[in-house]
């Protein structure tokens, strides 16, 4: 044991002082910022906890993005929507396959691309929740809906290239700055919660709760003779389930106390077990039972090596005048909720791995970031898959310890072997990264300390925020609602302020968080860029007035001396933003 410890200390060592440790800023690579306790072999661990815990996104959405029927054709005209039609349903079955590929491919591309760039732990894919709105709301259940498969695709592959003009121009930093502190931190909770909620469901979860008919919610776990065969509820024998026990006690409880000791591969080891335990088709909590789906995932899994060709590549339908309302309307939809959902993940995965400058409220390399997950949006668009997105399960490889773009390229790589092994990484049980989800929420829920529980105008947005987004199942619309209850409660605040005259103010206010709509750091180019028009237009005109009093000034004195007087303009002027007063700071002096 100790020979293997001291190999891997030797591997970490080698590496770090390589070239590609100072490329990745590995610990004792001597790079100007390196980053602290940083090791291969750690990130490769949180690369594959990652990995496993992101794994199921290859079967469940490709089980999403099929029910759309793709380019599947049916013309029955006694069932329009093709439910009992053999040769669609064996279509549908192909392009099912297909996507799983493409999924694959997709994923494992977007985060190699993001890990080699941005040198990041985080990891994107197809987002779950908008490959639902894809696939549900804009396409239909077997194109049943008002966009078709092939014109769906074209609106996000135009919504890719409108994001990568709006991250150029710093727009979606912008956005980031201007959203208050406590705002921020309670959609990294909101997350938290979230994920524990998709750990706890059905889809990709242990199946403990479903939705009710009196209460949002109940408890489920039952096994799957006892559910609704339409709806899939459970009737009776609550949390009765084996599988949701199995998954709980190997999945959750010894995955917890593996953290308790620190023990680095807790999580995968958890995902792996359950895993292992759910293959033998002879137990009563099995993932291929005597069925004609668990069947056909043993049939599936049986081949182990196998590789589909991707049937919808490059299918993009151009012809938006066949229904261009309904494209507009589409491409804007993804467009709003995905410069909100992205946005808000990046910031709060790079706030759990801790890269946030607290001075400029941005982190490294954001722009280069927002670019590349936009160009991912594109590419998964030609390959026939939904929006792509930053994936909050990459907290499980930050929780494990990965700090570095090395996890995400570990990730990433793993999603290409996948292709090849598509019914081994296709048959990870959902109750096998269920409680993975939850723990990985734990974790992201210690931020709740840092928000200002203090002043009711801060507290109130924050705690909606965080409430909203598991209930409303959207990240995006979580931190809507916040900002929208921050505007309001605070504008009236300051409404009530204005017209008192500063008479009627809260008694707490001394202790809210300090906000300003030309928010610190440094401004988008193009705003820079028109101060320093407009300062060189005020200073030419300054110049034209002293000659015009009579002021001789040499043409190349003149022309310096302006160029100068602009730079230390604009300085001036990033100075105010970069600083602004404190209005507290403000009444404190006119008390003395």
């Amino acid at each position: 044991m100790n020979a293997f410890l001291r190999l891997v200390d030797d591997v970490n060592r080698r590496v770090g002082t390589s070239t590609f440790g100072r490329i990745f800023r590995l610990e004792g690579s001597g790079h100007d910022f390196e980053i602290k306790n940083t090791k291969f072999t750690t990130e490769l661990r949180a690369g594959l906890t990652t990995f496993f815990t992101m794994a199921y996104i290859i079967a469940v959405n490709s089980t999403i993005l099929s029910e759309t029927g793709g380019n599947c054709v049916c013309n029955d005209s006694k069932d329009p929507l093709c439910t009992t039609n053999k040769d669609y349903a064996l279509c549908v079955e192909d392009l099912h396959r297909s996507l799983i590929t493409s999924t694959a491919a997709l994923a494992g591309f977007s985060s190699f691309l993001f890990g080699f760039l941005i040198n990041m732990p985080v990891c994107l894919a197809p987002g779950m929740g908008l490959n639902a709105y894809f696939a549900y709301q804009i396409v239909g259940y077997h194109g049943s809906g008002f966009v078709s498969y092939n014109l769906a695709l074209t609106a996000v592959f135009i919504e890719g290239f409108i994001f990568i003009f709006l991250s150029l121009i710093g727009m979606r930093q912008w956005l980031v700055k201007t959203i208050p502190v406590s705002l921020k931190i309670a959609a990294a909770c909101g997350i938290g919660l979230f994920l524990a909620e998709i750990g706890l469901g059905h889809s990709a979860g242990l199946g403990a709760i479903q939705g009710g008919t009196s209460t949002p919610l109940e408890i489920a776990g039952c096994p799957d003779e006892f559910k609704d065969k339409s709806t899939g509820k459970c009737l009776s024998h609550n949390m009765s389930s084996h599988s949701m026990w199995i998954g709980i006690l190997c999945g959750g409880i010894l995955t917890a106390y593996l953290m308790t000791y620190k023990v680095k591969s807790a999580m995968m080891a958890g995902i792996a077990l359950v895993s292992i335990l759910s293959w033998p088709r002879d137990t009563s909590f099995t993932y291929f039972p005597h069925t004609v789906q668990g069947d056909n995932r043993w049939n599936f899994f049986k081949q182990v090596v196998d590789f589909r060709p991707i049937t919808t590549l490059n299918v993009l339908d151009w012809n938006v005048s066949a229904a261009p309302s309904h494209f507009v309307l589409a491409l804007f939809t993804f467009l709003y909720v995905d410069i909100i959902d992205c946005t808000a993940t990046l910031y709060s995965m790079a706030r759990f791995s801790g890269v946030v400058d607290p001075d400029t409220g941005d982190f490294p390399r954001s722009t280069l970031a927002y670019c590349t997950d936009a160009f991912c949006i594109s590419i998964g668009a030609l390959l026939g898959c939904s929006p792509v997105t930053a994936f909050i399960e990459s907290g499980a490889g930050i929780a494990e310890g990965g700090k570095t773009g090395l996890t995400a390229i570990t990730c990433g790589l793993c999603f290409f072997i996948s292709m090849f092994f598509a019914p081994i990484f296709a048959s990870i049980p959902p109750w096998a990264t269920g409680c993975t989800l939850i723990l990985v929420g734990c974790l992201m829920m210690r931020q709740v300390m840092m928000i200002n529980w203090r002043y009711i105008g801060d507290a109130v947005p924050a705690f909606v925020t965080v409430m909203f987004i598991p209930f409303g199942y959207s990240a995006a619309y979580g931190l809507i609602a916040g900002i929208l209850v921050y505007t309001v409660l605070n504008g009236l605040v300051y409404i009530t302020k204005l017209i008192s005259r500063g008479h009627i103010v809260p008694d707490d206010e001394d202790h809210r968080e300090y906000w300003t709509i030309k928010p610190h750091g440094k401004l988008p180019w193009f705003i820079t860029a028109g101060q320093a028009i407009s300062s060189q237009f005020r200073q030419h005109g300054s110049t034209h007035s002293l000659k015009h009093d009579g002021a001789s000034l040499r043409s190349g004195d003149s022309r310096e001396g302006f160029r100068s007087r602009s730079l230390d303009s604009n300085r001036e002027l990033d100075t105010v933003v970069a600083m602004p007063r404190d209005p507290r700071d403000e009444k404190v002096l006119r008390k003395m």
